[in-house]
């Protein structure tokens, strides 16, 4: 997953990099609109594998305290 939010965070500075260079308003808005979708699946992916990694630990330290 980490290597999925890297990739939203590079195409996210494709975006913003678009919007910058962009010459029509409705294109920079495009552009930034997709950057923040962009950043927003970075981040999302990033808290999924946050709290899949905490699950892991839990589960693990139950199976320790039963075995």
């Amino acid at each position: 997953m980490a290597d999925t939010a890297e990739a939203y965070r590079a195409r996210a500075a494709v975006e913003r990099a678009n919007a910058e260079a962009a010459t029509l308003d409705n294109v920079r808005d495009r552009c930034r609109r997709a950057e923040q979708a962009w950043t927003e699946m970075a981040d999302r992916a990033e808290r999924t594998t946050e709290q899949r990694l905490i699950r892991e630990a839990a589960t693990i330290r139950r199976s320790e305290a039963v075995g």
